[in-house]
């Protein structure tokens, strides 16, 4: 079955309105293309660098790019689909959220993986309203509490004979 990259385009940018750019990697050469957006992802403008396997690694968050290259090295030996969710540093140092999907291609002659191809999928808008979501909830939860915190605090801190940090480390 082969993919239709319009429609798949058009499925992943309802609703949050990421920005989609498209990659694809030779595996016999090691030399990447990019689409425009997937310049611009990483900070730059089309034919600002050229696109290579350290390069792209070297954008990864020095947390995450281990675990983005054991990926990008299994999808090689079997060109299965693979996802991987991960930050990067564009080139202005600015972390992105970003989703690439992806599948091998096989050469018709060999069988062979050949070439990587897939998406980088700019999710960091909504990571970050996600985050801010749960961090108005938290302080809102919080703020509901710190009343009946404060008086406990208090009779701790009166029983006890202690300091207020002291009655709520006790508590």
């Amino acid at each position: 079955m082969s993919v239709d990259d319009h429609a798949v385009e058009q499925a992943l940018a309802r609703g949050a309105h990421q920005q989609i750019g498209q990659y694809r990697l030779d595996l016999s050469t090691g030399v990447w293309w990019w689409s425009p957006e997937t310049y611009r992802l990483h900070g730059f403008e089309p034919g600002d660098v050229v696109p290579t396997t350290a390069l792209v690694l070297a954008h990864k968050h020095q947390d995450d790019r281990e675990r983005v290259r054991q990926v990008l090295d299994e999808a090689r030996l079997t060109g299965e689909p693979f996802s991987s969710v991960h930050r990067i540093m564009d080139a202005h140092g600015g972390e992105r959220f970003l989703v690439v999907v992806g599948q091998g291609r096989r050469d018709r002659e060999t069988g062979e993986v050949c070439e990587l191809v897939g998406y980088f999928v700019d999710v960091t808008r909504t990571v970050t309203d996600a985050a801010q979501e749960r961090a108005r909830h938290d302080i809102a939860a919080a703020a509901e509490t710190r009343g009946a915190i404060e008086q406990a605090k208090g009779i701790v801190t009166l029983a006890y004979g202690v300091a207020p940090d002291e009655a709520f480390a006790r508590l």
